[in-house]
């Protein structure tokens, strides 16, 4: 089969950030599984003029490759509605949308992507029940794996170089609970974007999980990372499988319908607050041989059910059984057919107008690098909850005005 993966290859599309999730682990699972892979990355700013640049590209990409699977991870309003519309009716390529963070973006950008693909995945479950009855019948629950490639027998807590780490972005409250443990004597080694050791390369974060006696996980979303949410303002990560994948023990923040993948206590360990995480931590540092039977246990959990490999299986089989009539369809796809919403894109009108009246005054407030964002992140607000599915297609005015802030 034929795979084009529709995705940033950088974390939001920056290099300094490092490589982007998706793209280190969803396209070697989809060459280990023997598909035939291609790439475009929908996330780097730098690689085309504007919007309209990057969507036209992707027609001409679809038209030559000619996949039979086109697996994107759509953050917003990047590819258009229009040219998603444009493949599905113009070849029999089946397009899917991978959600992340559907906890909270399923109502401002999922919902609205679920009806323009032939299959929408999410990872939250409370996300796939409300699908239904808006009417959205192809939206499938799945859920974060562990790669396949970097599964490894956990080492025993005694050989263990770190006692405990977090690999991820420091946001929120992370750090104040990650400084909760300092202060009562526990050593965290902390690695990725803000943290003291900084952005580290793909291949090295699964020896940092096996080479932890407890390796943490924060179910706090960017969009709610509060430390004192409800249970609806947390979410399953992928360092949920991750690390017991990788051979390490998983502490982690509990999070709504962990249990389903997981025996808890048994296969991984979890905390439900700053004192929680602190009284946990030192257990399991004092308590080796617990630690290194749930990290045993949590392993073979993963490796028997939790990988990449497995979860995209059930995915393209879903999708073939689902869209069988489709493949049949012949190639008439055209970037050409693309031009109407071009010029629409394109067109001036009072667009540079509304542009400076928001940046000008958020810059005098929040400097010239943050003034822009916020500008766009107000009128994204304003234009998902006011204009609805129009916000993601060529006229959307968040695309129109914030290429380079998007």
């Amino acid at each position: 089969m034929k795979i084009l993966c529709v995705l940033s290859r950088y974390a939001y599309g920056k290099p300094e950030r490092g490589e982007n999730y998706d793209y280190v682990h969803f396209l070697p699972a989809f060459e280990r599984m023997g598909h035939e892979v291609d790439f475009f990355d929908s996330g780097d700013r730098s690689l085309f003029n504007d919007f309209a640049d990057l969507n036209r590209a992707l027609l001409e990409r679809v038209a030559g490759f000619r996949p039979d699977v086109i697996f994107c991870v759509l953050m917003h309003y990047e590819v258009w509605f229009e040219t998603l519309d444009l493949i599905r009716a113009n070849s029999p390529a089946l397009v899917v949308n991978w959600g992340t963070d559907d906890s909270w973006k399923f109502w401002q950008a999922s919902r609205f992507f679920a009806g323009h693909v032939d299959l929408h995945v999410t990872t939250d479950r409370m996300a796939a029940e409300a699908a239904a009855p808006r009417g959205l019948d192809n939206v499938l629950l799945s859920q974060w794996a562990a790669s396949g490639a970097a599964l490894a027998e956990p080492c025993p807590s005694q050989a263990c170089r770190h006692d405990v780490s977090f690999v991820g972005s420091m946001y929120g409250y992370r750090a104040d609970w990650i400084a909760a443990l300092r202060a009562s004597g526990i050593s965290v080694a902390c690695f990725g974007h803000g943290t003291d050791h900084g952005v580290v390369s793909a291949p090295e974060i699964p020896d940092i999980y096996r080479s932890s006696r407890i390796s943490l996980n924060f179910s706090g979303s960017g969009q709610n990372p509060g430390g004192v949410a409800g249970a609806g303002g947390r979410q399953i990560k992928a360092r949920t499988f991750e690390v017991p994948g990788a051979g390490g023990f998983l502490l982690t923040e509990a999070a709504p319908g962990l249990e389903q993948y997981f025996a808890v206590d048994h296969e991984i360990a979890t905390f439900a607050s700053r004192d929680e995480i602190v009284i946990k931590t030192r257990y399991f540092l004092d308590h080796p041989d617990a630690r290194d039977n749930i990290a045993r246990a949590g392993h073979a959990r993963t490796r028997a059910e939790h990988t990449y490999e497995k979860r995209f299986a059930d995915i393209l089989e879903r999708l073939r059984s689902s869209s069988a009539g489709r493949r049949t369809r012949p190639w008439t796809l055209s970037a050409a057919a693309l031009d109407d919403c071009v010029r629409r894109y394109r067109r001036k009108g009072l667009t540079s107008w509304v542009r400076a009246a928001l940046v000008v005054p958020l810059s005098l407030a929040f400097g010239k690098q943050r003034g822009p964002r916020a500008a766009r992140r107000l009128v994204y607000e304003l234009s998902w909850r006011l204009g609805g599915v129009a916000t993601y297609g060529a006229g959307g005015l968040p695309g129109r005005l914030f290429y380079n802030e998007s």
